[in-house]
């Protein structure tokens, strides 16, 4: 591949995803610019050429090589029954709270309590080939339409009898009176590749690099260093205390019987070994962030 030729097409999610997913590439060394009414945002990599896409699309991109990566949903792949590379799944805070569901929902006095009492019955939802396949495969005959919003006000106006619609809490789906019978699907964003970029040398070692970086701002996230300085005589106990990758980092301080300790553990373990750790009669203890954990 000639020099001129060695770029990289990536999707970024436009719309709900797209801060959390820029974020995110800052977090794993990308610097991801996105300039108003521009749908082709810049980045600090000249090997990296950005193109916003709706995470509907993205994997009908990609799949036709129009795209060589993008990031989008597990669920619009599935939709879209695209034959792409999953390189890594993107379960982490700042692309969701928590992983989103896509759940049969009915109205709150409504006689179905499962999926096999909508037989027979309309079905609303923008995951139109997923929904049909999943009642294909469970031999429940349903007609299933295509909603373009609003689609939990489609049953109090009498135009379904269920919806699909995906949720994170289930909290706005009770405020419209509703209630959720099953859940049919859990998703989450995904980084995805074209198949012939994926057996090209030098856009698969591009994209493991990619992968590779992100997952370690994934591995990141929720983790702080710990630091402090610790008496010879306590160091054992404060040891059997401390989480860590494979063991704390134990330093002698200078002309000292004290030594400094280094280590890693989540944001809530923290604050329950902060206490203990003074107790133990460690001092100078220093919590820092931590954009990457490999």
């Amino acid at each position: 591949m000639a020099e001129s030729e060695k770029i990289l097409k990536l999707g970024i999610p436009k719309g709900s995803l797209e801060k959390a997913t820029i974020d995110l590439f800052r977090q794993a060394g990308w610097r991801i610019t996105v300039r108003e009414r521009s749908y082709f945002p810049s980045i600090d990599d000249d090997e990296i050429n950005c193109v916003l896409v709706r995470a509907q699309e993205m994997s009908r991109f990609v799949e036709m090589g129009v795209l060589d990566a993008g990031i989008t949903g597990k669920d619009w792949i599935l939709e879209n029954n695209s034959d792409v590379v999953v390189l890594q799944d993107l379960v982490y805070s700042k692309l969701t709270k928590r992983p989103a569901r896509w759940v049969l929902v009915v109205a709150k006095d409504s006689p179905i309590n499962s999926p096999e009492d909508c037989r027979g019955k309309k079905i609303y939802t923008e995951l139109v080939n997923f929904t049909k396949r999943y009642f294909q495969e469970k031999n429940i005959p349903v007609d299933v339409e295509f909603s373009w919003g609003a689609t939990e006000a489609k049953i109090a106006e009498g135009l379904a009898d269920a919806i699909v619609e995906v949720t994170e809490t289930g909290s706005t789906i009770r405020a419209n009176g509703l209630r959720i019978v099953e859940d049919l699907m859990i998703t989450y964003p995904q980084l995805i590749a074209n198949k012939e970029a994926w057996q090209d040398p030098w856009k698969r070692e591009k994209l493991s690099r990619v992968s590779l970086m992100l997952k370690s701002a994934l591995n990141a996230h929720g983790m702080v260093g710990l630091k402090m300085n610790v008496p010879g005589d306590k160091l054992d106990e404060v040891i059997k205390l401390l989480p860590s990758i494979t063991a704390p980092t134990v330093a002698s301080l200078y002309q000292s019987d004290w030594y400094s300790v280094e280590t890693i553990a989540t944001e809530k373990e923290v604050r329950i070994l902060v206490p203990k750790l003074q107790k133990l009669g460690a001092v100078g203890i220093i919590e820092y962030p931590l954009n990457k954990v490999i």
